[in-house]
């Protein structure tokens, strides 16, 4: 707990994000030393199985399991340390010893080195193992780098090797790294490092986690290509079916939920692609801009004709990564091509859901323009219907009043001339009644 009360109260995050940049720190090698170093998936292993693997040394039978609770351990004992890194995909162990004096500078004498900890608990540790190195850092005058490189050739077999002046970019080098990138029947790959004399413990610790990540970081970026592989097929299947239901787009004849059906399976099938594959595209994208860095760290110069660590990721590492670019694009694309299609295909929908509409409007304006010539028609036969049953009633009315005297003409001839009176008159009532609910007269 901080002590200074001068200062407002901490952030929640700022102890752990302080902290993080001490949360891995480099070794100190004490030269000459071999690094004995696995990395294996952690999918599906919980931090208590690494626990109780760790609790498996000699002496750790207490191990808290708070003691793992930064990613990072490293344990000391008689004569090597194990040192234990937990990341988000994958762990890291290694385990430093010294180099046995007289050891053959040959293949087989490094693959005979055993590690400092039993083979029973190298076998156990959980997970499954994706890189495995041994890491030889020797001390001598580097002179000349070119013979270096020649001398550090024997620890390799036949294959072509590839060979750094590390630190060279900065002045004359202070050492030279040799590899061949090889797995070799033991399941492990060899590098190794011979250093300037009155090399700092620090440094060569920093070589050897420069050289290490390199390596893991490479083998991270290529999980992706399998997966590229395999997708380069079905992206072509699933383009082709595009490139299909866009054709036919514009062909009236094609029935539009026929192509949504068609659109949304593929739309699905892209989405599906990917959400099961886009974290492992950019993660390669990480992993390789990781390789990259700790390469540039390295400032790395030439030593005769063998390719440099620099150039060998280039040519190798390079192509493998545009493939995995070029498929996560696709997919990209994918989805774009098909949210265009779709826009189209709606387009196309609502133009023709608009002409029906437009069909059915001008229908019902037929309709409607026939049923009020039919209105006219009836309100016309409605006029003479009603005139004619008025005059009836004024007949009656008038023959009553003839009878009593009081109407000299005769009723017939009274009605008759009533007659256009009252046709006048209901004419002019219905006319009023139109105006009053509709605003103009009845319909010709």
């Amino acid at each position: 707990m901080r002590q200074d009360s001068l200062l407002p109260p901490d952030d929640p995050l700022r102890q752990t994000l302080h902290n993080e940049v001490h949360a891995r720190p480099s070794a100190s090698l004490k030269l000459p030393v071999v690094v004995h170093y696995v990395a294996v998936l952690n999918e599906g292993v919980a931090r208590a199985d690494e626990h109780a693997h760790l609790c498996r040394l000699p002496g750790q039978e207490a191990l808290p399991p708070e003691a793992l609770g930064a990613n990072f351990l490293r344990l000391n004992f008689e004569g090597f340390s194990v040192k234990w890194e937990r990341h988000t995909e994958f762990t890291r162990y290694s385990v430093v010893q010294a180099l046995p004096e007289g050891l053959d500078a040959t293949p087989e004498s490094l693959d005979a080195l055993p590690p400092a900890v039993t083979a029973d608990w190298l076998r156990d540790v959980p997970g499954r193992t994706f890189a495995a190195l041994k890491l030889v850092l020797l001390e001598q005058h580097l002179g000349s780098p070119g013979k270096v490189v020649a001398d550090a050739r024997s620890w390799f077999d036949d294959s072509p090797i590839v060979a750094s002046v590390m630190g060279a970019v900065q002045g004359p080098g202070h050492s030279v790294v040799v590899t061949d990138f090889q797995l070799r029947p033991t399941g492990w790959e060899h590098i190794v490092v011979i250093a300037e004399h009155a090399t700092s413990e620090t440094r060569a610790g920093r070589i050897a986690q420069r050289l290490l990540e390199i390596e893991t970081y490479r083998l991270m970026a290529l999980r992706a290509l399998p997966v590229a592989k395999a997708l380069g097929p079905l992206l072509g299947r699933v383009e082709a079916g595009l490139a299909s239901i866009t054709e036919r787009l514009h062909q009236r004849d094609t029935s539009a939920d026929a192509l949504l059906d068609e659109l949304i399976a593929l739309a699905a099938r892209v989405e599906h692609l990917t959400a099961e594959h886009q974290y492992r595209f950019n993660a390669t994208e990480a992993y390789h801009a990781l390789v990259q860095n700790r390469i540039n760290e390295l400032h790395e110069g030439k030593s005769g004709a063998a390719q440099t660590l620099g150039e060998f990721m280039q040519r190798r590492l390079s192509p493998a990564m545009a493939t995995v670019a070029l498929t996560a694009q696709r997919l990209t694309d994918l989805s774009r091509r098909i949210e265009r299609a779709s826009a189209l295909l709606r387009t196309r929908v609502d133009i023709a859901t608009d002409l029906r509409s437009q069909a059915l409007l001008t229908q019902l304006s037929e309709g409607q323009s026939t049923q009020l010539r039919m209105q006219a028609t009836v309100e016309g036969l409605s006029i003479a219907a009603i005139t004619y049953y008025v005059v009836s009633l004024l007949l009656y009315v008038f023959k009553a009043l003839k009878l009593q005297g009081w109407w000299p003409l005769s009723p017939e001839l009274s009605a008759g001339i009533a007659i256009p009176l009252v046709l006048a008159g209901v004419w002019w009532t219905t006319r009023r009644i139109h105006r009053r609910f509709f605003g103009h007269g009845p319909a010709a």
